[in-house]
């Protein structure tokens, strides 16, 4: 049986009471709770996604590199992964997680610098720029909790003089508009599919997916044709060839903040045996037992 419970702290309460089996997606903050109740197992691995913060590049001000240069670099991302994540994120570099194979190990990020990002706003006449940032109304594996981001977002942005007015919808509605490109700024994320590096480049970043899971709506030309590259050929050296380019090329676009790989953890009552959290961010009860 399965009860849809929204409140992950009442989620966390069930399982430990033994009202249910398995509770997925708590928040950090329940997680030393329970493990130290003693009164459910906690298991974790790290996950195999990323949060993201990711800029429309169709609006007017944010298709200037200088603009999302200094956004970037106004982000005190070390603040926001120890408030939202706690113990359980790791910083992100790159738009898929260190675990996928073709993953560039050489991107670094922009060093948190204010005054350069005010510099850079005024260079490119955005002083006092307003912008409406969205943030989801759920918890999801690689974001437990984006009220709380978008709030220190908006406040890092206030230091350079950004205006960002915060926004949510109904999680449906959310990725609707989301897709025909409401949002100015946009928190997202990806849990990937298939275990291949095209799940997060190709399916989140390239020109066919605008109007689809591309919420930047960025369409680079140089990158688009080295993930349609990486489709084409069979032999894996090459692939990494051609995708280590395309995630270079993104580092230096920024279509996106990358924020953060979440652990993910789910609690199970004390009796379930062989409970599997899989890479792929289902709920999969194929080969467990209860006691």
């Amino acid at each position: 049986m399965f009860v849809i419970t929204k409140d992950s702290a009442v989620r966390a309460q069930k399982v430990q009471a033994g009202e249910c089996h398995v509770s997925a997606y708590p928040k950090p903050a329940e997680i030393e709770s329970v493990k130290k109740s003693g009164k459910a197992t906690v298991l974790d691995q790290p996950g195999f996604n990323v949060g993201y913060v990711g800029y429309n590049v169709e609006k007017p001000k944010l298709s200037d590199l200088k603009v999302r240069q200094a956004l970037d670099m106004a982000i005190n991302k070390d603040a926001i992964i120890n408030a939202v994540y706690q113990s359980e994120g790791l910083k992100a570099t790159n738009p898929m997680p260190p675990t996928q194979w073709g993953y560039d190990d050489s991107l670094k990020d922009a060093p948190y610098d204010v005054e350069k990002a005010k510099a850079l706003i005024k260079e490119a006449g955005a002083d006092n720029m307003n912008i409406d940032l969205w943030y989801m109304p759920v918890q999801r594996p690689y974001n437990p909790n984006a009220k709380l981001m978008a709030e220190m977002l908006q406040a890092d942005w206030a230091k350079i003089g950004v205006n960002a007015k915060l926004v949510t919808y109904e999680w449906g509605e959310y990725l609707k508009r989301a897709a025909k490109g409401e949002p100015d700024v946009i928190l997202a994320g990806w849990t990937g599919d298939n275990g291949d590096p095209d799940n997060w480049l190709g399916s989140l970043l390239s020109c066919d997916a605008v109007g689809g899971n591309n919420y930047s709506r960025w369409c680079n030309k140089d990158f688009d044709n080295l993930v349609m590259k990486g489709r084409q050929v069979t032999n894996q050296d090459e692939r990494v060839d051609d995708y280590v380019q395309a995630q270079q090329i993104f580092k230096e676009q920024l279509p996106w903040t990358t924020m953060a790989h979440s652990v993910v953890t789910v609690f199970t009552a004390p009796n379930v045996v062989d409970f599997k959290i899989s890479p792929l961010g289902a709920v999969r009860f194929d080969g467990v037992n209860v006691e």
